[in-house]
């Protein structure tokens, strides 16, 4: 299976994020250095996976966003579908 940009982005972010789970929320800039992704796209990705309550965000002067679940409870598939649509063959 290949995945497309969009797909493998939006895995690094949430890997990025499942690493760091349980120290609060994470600002998009940090999260883009680390993973080498621009912080423009990065908010267009985050925006899907919000709205599917994959990744919860919180507001404000130390704000960010965080997994939404425990990092066990979300698996691959969620992601890309939530991210690319349905992976049907």
């Amino acid at each position: 299976m290949k995945l497309s940009t969009r797909g493998r982005y939006g895995l690094k972010a949430m890997f990025d994020l499942a690493l760091y789970h349980g120290e609060g929320p994470i600002s998009l800039t940090s999260i883009a250095e680390r993973q080498a992704i621009s912080v423009n796209y990065l908010e267009q990705l985050i925006s899907p996976l919000r709205k599917a309550q994959l990744v919860a965000s919180v507001r404000g002067a130390q704000g960010g966003y965080m997994l939404a679940r425990i990092p066990s409870e979300i698996t691959v598939g969620q992601i890309l579908t939530t991210l690319e649509g349905p992976l049907a063959p």
